[in-house]
């Protein structure tokens, strides 16, 4: 696998009270990813970056909201999320801990 592409496949974290939760029950971390990216390129990235073993990788396409701005219709872009699971003894801290 190329190792410029796997650096460009995590877009960084996506914070939620949902993906709080996750982290905490079930040891799992939520990515924003590139449209394009796969489970095993996510894995990989996922793997080299942060130096934790990954069990394994949900994906979700979540779809751009349609909004106005007064006559004027538009749409955000789709964006990709990645549910990424890791082994009970893995952990990773967006925050740095005092």
């Amino acid at each position: 696998m190329n190792q410029e592409r796997l650096l460009k496949i995590i877009l960084g974290p996506h914070v939620s009270e949902k993906t709080s939760q996750l982290a905490d029950s079930s040891n799992q971390i939520a990515f924003k990813v590139a449209r394009d990216a796969t489970k095993p390129e996510i894995k990989q990235a996922v793997e080299k970056l942060f130096d934790v073993t990954v069990e394994a990788v949900n994906v979700a396409v979540v779809k751009g909201k349609s909004k106005r701005f007064g006559a004027v219709r538009g749409r955000r872009k789709d964006w990709k999320k990645a549910y990424v699971r890791l082994s009970p003894s893995d952990d990773i801290e967006f925050i740095g801990a005092e």
